[in-house]
């Protein structure tokens, strides 16, 4: 599935370190990208490095702006500041699709797995959205260092949503950003990769290694879902 350029992706938190290397690597694939914050002036001055970067004209706002304006939504924040900030978007992201990143990882204990009273981070992003949005959840268990530089990275992204349409789409976006996109079920089974990032950060640490990821391993067919 290809992801019409015309159509601007609003990345909420777009200042953090996985927002901007999604929006920078977005960006560079030619697709429209806009550059969400708290601080309307930190979102400005990360929307302009990009643009001069890339040659893109990138827009710039507060989260809620931004969100308003955006054809398709991606939350990239800490997971302390999830519920407020998707409370912050919640009437804009109306009939929207909403690409969720939370990882619950509640420092210093980051290698513990410490998953939400809902079960996991996507469930909790759809309670405070409501059932005007689609909530979709990717992109847990890539390095965002890596993600921002121009080198290949090799890891799959497991896409979890309750709407194979929608994760579709998500999954094109993790193509457009040098991974593989691949179809992980419904929305629930976001626990699994959301888990897994503290396992992979303990990886990390025990084997120094510089930002482990997932790689599905056998031939997939990949047309086997169209």
């Amino acid at each position: 599935m290809v992801i019409d350029n015309t159509n601007t992706i609003g990345v909420i938190g777009g200042t953090g370190k996985l927002g901007a290397a999604l929006a920078r690597r977005w960006a560079k694939a030619g697709l429209r990208v806009a550059i969400g914050s708290r601080d309307a002036d930190k979102a400005r001055e990360a929307a302009a490095a990009l643009a001069a970067e890339t040659g893109a004209s990138v827009d710039s706002g507060l989260n809620a702006d931004i969100a308003a304006r955006a054809d398709l939504i991606v939350v990239s924040v800490p997971f302390a500041s999830q519920v407020a900030t998707l409370e912050e978007i919640r009437a804009a992201a109306a009939g929207k699709l909403v690409v969720d990143t939370t990882v619950p990882l509640m420092p210093p204990k980051v290698m513990r797995v410490q998953l939400p009273a809902e079960g996991c981070a996507a469930l909790r992003a759809q309670q405070v959205l409501g059932e005007a949005v689609r909530v979709v959840s990717a992109f847990h268990n890539v390095a965002a260092h890596k993600l921002a530089t121009d080198e290949d990275i090799a890891c799959d992204v497991l896409v979890f949503g309750d709407d194979k349409a929608d994760r579709s789409q998500v999954m094109a976006l993790a193509d457009a950003a040098g991974l593989r996109g691949l179809h992980g079920g419904a929305l629930p089974n976001s626990a699994a990769a959301e888990a897994m990032t503290s396992v992979l950060i303990f990886l990390n640490k025990t084997y120094r290694v510089d930002g482990a990821g997932l790689c599905i391993t056998g031939e997939l067919d990949m047309n086997a879902d169209a």
